[in-house]
């Protein structure tokens, strides 16, 4: 089945290191995907390379049935694949409103049109009651939802969420959850680096398992926790789904 997203046998090497081994996967719209494996797999790398900030060595990035692989990440976001990042690092002199407009600005030159997105968007992730704060006024997770607010403004169809729930305690990290059921229930398909298993049960349709680079498990997230090499090379066998 054609899926949003088809990645094909990806290779990215960095001199004589390969971050990324021939990896395949294909993601459906209005679905929530996780990419999943130790430190230093591979999935930062992934997701640079569907976002157009690196070049894979070889293989194909297709969306909506074209080739991206290629592509300045610049235009990749106005086709529709937004990306958020581990580390947020929101402009401190702007409010909450004003750095969630940044996003719209990649598609429109509007202020009007961004100043109307940005509240959309601060409303999705249950930010809009803070629109005028200031950066130092948020909390943590109030911070990660604004780096998810100002993908949102590019008008995404794909959302690619790095280590979202990081750093969160288990209530905080919930509202993060339902806030991404809601917004997959709307048509957004979403692929998170996530390393807190108990999410990656309760939020992931599919769950992708990266190890040395290279794929070595996919499907069902029940299906994949107990797949043998999983468990040899990621969850230790202490774990049970």
């Amino acid at each position: 089945m054609t899926g949003l997203l088809e990645v094909q046998n990806i290779t990215r090497s960095f001199g004589g290191l390969v971050a990324v081994n021939d990896v395949s996967f294909t993601l459906q719209p209005g679905r929530i995907a996780a990419l999943i494996g130790p430190n230093g797999a591979g999935k930062t790398t992934c997701f640079n390379l569907v976002a157009g900030a690196l070049k894979p060595t070889s293989g194909k990035v297709l969306f909506e049935g074209r080739s991206i692989e290629r592509t300045p990440p610049e235009r990749v976001c106005r086709m529709g694949i937004a990306r958020t990042f581990q580390i947020v690092r929101p402009m401190r002199d702007m409010s909450v409103l004003e750095n969630a407009m940044v996003g719209a600005f990649s598609w429109t030159k509007s202020v009007s049109e961004a100043r109307l997105t940005a509240h959309q968007s601060l409303e999705s992730v249950g930010l809009a009651g803070k629109a005028e704060a200031r950066i130092d006024q948020l909390t943590l997770p109030d911070r990660k939802m604004l780096e998810t607010a100002k993908a949102l403004s590019t008008r995404p169809k794909l959302l690619l969420l790095d280590e979202v729930m990081a750093g969160l305690r288990p209530t905080e990290a919930a509202a993060v959850v339902h806030v991404l059921q809601k917004l997959a229930e709307g048509g957004l398909t979403i692929l998170l680096v996530e390393h807190v298993m108990r999410i990656v049960m309760e939020v992931a349709s599919k769950v992708i398992v990266l190890h040395h680079g290279a794929k070595i498990a996919e499907g069902r997230p029940h299906d994949v926790v107990n797949d043998p090499r999983v468990l040899e090379s990621y969850l230790g066998t202490g774990f049970h789904a």
